[in-house]
């Protein structure tokens, strides 16, 4: 028994002190490299104040552009994420369980591949549209993706369908009594979504808005290739041309990064405040059965509506770096089409990007795989376990949510650039950081279906005499698979499509496909970033077809 219980307890405060350590290490590198008001080659720092954010106060204009693209696109992606949640949770919209389905597909394309396509739709002098808009004879640019408002329209689209989730969830769980209500004293069906339903699902608005806003804050890829042109920069996109530049300003870079999360803490404490100070019960003991709003011939004007926003977040965008894809020349007047292959075969076959590729996939299967081991003892731990101080565990493991993920990298590339330890520039300083970045996903995942598990049959296998890592493997875990399985493939997907965390780690031998297509973008034009965007995407959806399949089969073997 002291055994056992020794095994545990060793095993526990090992992960206990690595996740500890993977996630409180970076932010302790950043924050002393930010307060280094000396030599900024010299470590440690021999003078310690706050110049390095007088800086930033006293000239703010990036920190103004990045809450002004922030809020209008938090602005846009909650009213589509509103809309699109009202349309689809309360109303009897044609092929409505269809479209609810396609409303994830632009969280899969990726802010990165979007951006892309719409600079290739509507840069002001190159976009396909603009093309037509010339050959019709106007002399200005019909739309300027490269704007603030444009970039804040393609970051809202792909986070649109977040606040769609998040305020879904809340529409279908509320009870239709006073819409119903509103409506037989005389008030129609878009005034009774406006004064009843919105106000009613507050919290869950308020929520998305607060996350949406936090994502974007920290949004890089959207902001790198359209704002960059226009020489237009956020905080994110200053710190990485703070820290590639020669010599770096770590420093800099670091307040920076300080200065960004302490926004984000503050809407996080602001939304603390909110829910504290108001009333939002809307369910009740008492029971109800949602019904759905009959439209009428509306109903195909709300259809249209669901079927645009899909239009333009995911086949628009998905046409168009097709179309480049197969272009020699990127042109949209007929006379001047050359079509070929070629981007197509150098994307396969061209050894940065091929390394790069296969890094990518490499990574995604190292991470899943070590991902969901550790992820899955830490949610044994957070919600099964009486291990003292597993409360703060659970804070600390969520706790790069919060963190924009490129000012994490910031801090792992600080905090790891001066240890002994060979690790920069290498595979495992990427892992290190997904691992870091990923964590609250996964545990997310899995602590879903654990908390499900009903603890007697742990307790069974205990009193029978089985040692904790025997139960462990052969009971818990099993019994876990269907939040294992979907945990891995999420761990997968998001580290192949990651950008922000690894676009400051990688080495000259360890590129990953994300910082590699922005570099293409840069260096070769938009053809050949085309077809590795395309390819990029191809692997997310057919690891995502591997889940859906995998839930379907589960699901029917359940079932029997």
């Amino acid at each position: 028994m002291v055994a056992r219980f020794n095994t545990q307890t060793l095993l526990t405060a090992l992960v206990m002190l690595f996740c500890a350590g993977l996630v409180l290490y970076p932010m302790f590198f950043l924050g002393q490299v930010a307060l280094n008001t000396g030599d900024p080659q010299q470590w440690p720092p021999e003078e310690y104040g706050l110049g390095n954010f007088d800086g930033i106060f006293q000239s703010p204009k990036i920190l103004l552009n990045t809450l002004h693209v922030s809020a209008l696109a938090t602005a846009m992606a909650v009213v589509i994420g509103f809309s699109m949640a009202w349309i689809l949770a309360r109303t009897n919209v044609p092929w409505r369980r269809t479209l609810e389905s396609l409303m994830s597909l632009p969280y899969y394309v990726t802010p990165l591949v979007g951006a892309l396509a719409w600079s290739a739709l509507a840069a002001p002098r190159s976009g396909f549209l603009n093309q037509l808009w010339y050959a019709l004879g106007a002399s200005q640019p019909l739309f300027n993706i490269n704007s603030p408002m444009g970039i804040a329209w393609v970051m809202a689209l792909f986070e649109g369908s977040v606040a769609f989730v998040m305020i879904s969830a809340a529409m279908k769980s509320m009870d239709p009594a006073l819409e119903e209500s509103s409506q037989v004293l005389g008030a129609g069906k878009f005034e009774t979504m406006l004064r009843v339903t919105l106000p009613m699902v507050a919290p869950a608005v308020l929520g998305a808005a607060i996350f949406v806003f936090a994502e974007m804050l920290g949004s890089f890829s959207a902001a790198a290739i359209l704002g960059m042109p226009e020489r237009f920069y956020v905080v994110t996109t200053a710190i990485w041309t703070l820290v590639i530049r020669f010599p770096p300003d770590f420093p800099l870079a670091a307040a920076m990064g300080i200065s960004l999360f302490a926004v984000m803490l503050a809407m996080m404490y602001l939304y603390g405040r909110i829910m504290r100070s108001t009333t939002y019960v809307t369910i009740t003991g008492k029971a109800f059965r949602p019904r759905l709003m009959q439209m009428g011939w509306v109903r195909w004007a709300l259809f249209a509506v669901c079927a645009a926003y899909l239009a333009v977040s995911v086949f628009l965008p998905m046409l168009a770096l097709l179309y480049v894809s197969f272009l020699k020349f990127a042109t949209i007047i007929p006379k001047d089409i050359v079509w070929t292959l070629e981007n197509y075969h150098t994307a396969i076959n061209l050894g940065p990007v091929r390394s790069a590729l296969g890094t990518s996939l490499f990574l995604g299967l190292l991470t899943a795989t070590v991902g969901v081991l550790m992820m899955g003892l830490l949610s044994w731990i957070i919600y099964r376990s009486r291990t003292p101080g597993r409360g703060l565990l659970e804070y600390i493991v969520m706790f790069p949510q919060s963190v924009p993920r490129l000012v994490f990298g910031l801090g792992l590339l600080l905090g790891w650039v001066i240890m002994p330890i060979p690790v920069y520039g290498t595979i495992w300083l990427l892992l290190l950081g997904y691992l870091t970045v990923f964590m609250p996903l996964g545990v997310r995942t899995i602590s879903g279906v654990m908390v499900q598990l009903d603890k007697s049959v742990e307790e069974c296998a205990r009193v029978c005499g089985a040692s904790w890592l025997y139960q462990l493997r052969t009971i818990t875990m099993p019994l876990l698979r269907p939040g294992l399985i979907a945990a891995w493939v999420l761990l997968f997907i998001a580290s192949v499509r990651e950008v922000g965390t690894s676009v400051l780690l990688i080495g000259p031998q360890t590129k990953v496909i994300g910082p590699a297509i922005i570099s293409s973008w840069e260096s070769s034009g938009l053809q050949l970033t085309a077809a590795m965007a395309l390819l990029q995407v191809v692997i997310v959806f057919a690891a995502l077809l591997v889940l859906l399949l995998v839930a379907g089969r589960m699901a029917r073997i359940e079932g029997e």
